[in-house]
């Protein structure tokens, strides 16, 4: 009897690398957020999208990934961003690693590259947005993936446009007091503009 190491699937999607954006934005962070299982039957899809310099987030909702669901959820995230997409970084996932992305990717003309073995913090970003922001509104129970257009709808509407132009801060404010004493206040209440 022998064994053997098992082999690595090599697939010529995407180059293995972190991007390497310069300060420009239009790099995009990549992920999926799956919304559990109940009796065997899938749950929603949450498609999660952060632009690497500006932290401009857009998300998506999908009920089954497969091509004919994925491509006009895809197209719509894409489509949201204020500023040309020039790279789309994600994980060795299925749902990104295809041929369909591919294609609209070429066809866009956007960089696809994904994460590099052994190096858990490529899609970081991402990552800490999966729980900060998808986790915190939309919670960790089952939602069943007849309601994903519902969902979608909603992260279109409201939820979006509260991630990039409304959300409250924690900026501090300087205030001067009337010996020219600088203090930094905590506002809780400032809007993004």
């Amino acid at each position: 009897m022998s064994y053997s190491k098992t082999q690595g699937v090599q697939v010529a999607i995407g180059e293995r690398r972190r991007p390497q954006p310069g300060g420009k934005p239009g790099y995009l962070r990549v992920n999926t957020v799956h919304q559990g299982d109940r009796d065997g039957v899938r749950g929603v899809y949450h498609f999660n999208a952060v632009d690497e310099v500006t932290q401009w987030q857009v998300v998506g909702s999908v009920g089954v990934i497969s091509q004919a669901h994925l491509k006009p959820v895809l197209q719509a995230i894409l489509g949201q961003f204020p500023f040309v997409i020039r790279g789309f970084h994600s994980d060795d996932g299925s749902e990104f690693i295809n041929g369909m992305v591919d294609g609209l990717l070429k066809e866009l003309l956007i960089e696809q590259t994904k994460s590099r073995a052994r190096k858990c913090n490529d899609n970081g970003l991402v990552e800490s947005k999966n729980g900060a922001v998808i986790r915190r509104h939309v919670g960790y129970g089952y939602i069943a993936a007849r309601h994903a257009p519902e969902i979608d709808a909603f992260y279109q509407e409201h939820l979006n446009p509260y991630l990039n132009f409304h959300r409250p801060c924690g900026q501090r404010e300087r205030k001067v007091d009337a010996r020219g004493k600088e203090k930094f206040v905590h506002n809780p209440l400032c809007q993004h503009e």
